[in-house]
C-alpha cells in the first residue's frame, strides 16, 4: 500500500505535483509565438536541410554511339554558360555578373550593387573526351551536350 493519501472520491482538489508548475511554465514557454516560430524554423531546416541547391539539375544518358549530358538552365543566357573539358571530365559553369543601380533624386540616395553569382557542375565520363568532336546546343533553357564515344581497337591475344 502507498503511504500517500488517496484523492479518489473525497471531493478535495488533488495534491499538487511538485514540479507541475515548472512543467506547465516550460510547456507554455515553448508554445508561445517567438519560440514556437523559432522551433518551427529549426524543424523546417532539418526536414529540408539544403533547400537551395548550389548547382543546377544535370541528367546524363548513354547510347551506343554517344554520351548525352543535359542541364536545365532556365533564365540563363547563352553568353553566361562556359564549358570546359579536361581528360575525362566535363565542367559546366554559369557566371552571372550584374550591376544594380538605385537612384532616388528626391532623397539624394544612390546605391550601386555589384552582384556576381557562379555555379558549376562537373561530370566524369568513363573515357577520355575528344574536345574536337563535342557538340553543344542551348535552347529554351536546356543545354544539351553530345559527346561521341570513341570505340577503341580490339586487341587479339596471341597464344
Amino acid at each position: 500500500m502507498s503511504n500517500l493519501p488517496s484523492d479518489k472520491n473525497n471531493g478535495k482538489n488533488p495534491l499538487p505535483e511538485p514540479f507541475g508548475d515548472l512543467f506547465q511554465s516550460i510547456n507554455q514557454f515553448f508554445h508561445e509565438k517567438p519560440v514556437r516560430g523559432f522551433l518551427q524554423s529549426i524543424d523546417d531546416f532539418f526536414s529540408t536541410p539544403f533547400p537551395f541547391q548550389p548547382g543546377f539539375h544535370v541528367d546524363t544518358a548513354e547510347t551506343d554511339n554517344e554520351y548525352i549530358v543535359s542541364a536545365e538552365l532556365p533564365g540563363v543566357k547563352k553568353e553566361q554558360i562556359h564549358l570546359h573539358t579536361s581528360g575525362s571530365t566535363l565542367t559546366i559553369s554559369i557566371e552571372n555578373k550584374e550591376l544594380e543601380t538605385t537612384e532616388d533624386e528626391h532623397n539624394s540616395i544612390y546605391r550601386r550593387k555589384y552582384v556576381h553569382k557562379q555555379s558549376s557542375r562537373t561530370i566524369v565520363l568513363p573515357t577520355m573526351i575528344n574536345e574536337k568532336k563535342i557538340k553543344a546546343s542551348y535552347r529554351d533553357g536546356l543545354l544539351k551536350i553530345r559527346i561521341p564515344r570513341d570505340k577503341g581497337n580490339i586487341i587479339q591475344i596471341e597464344e
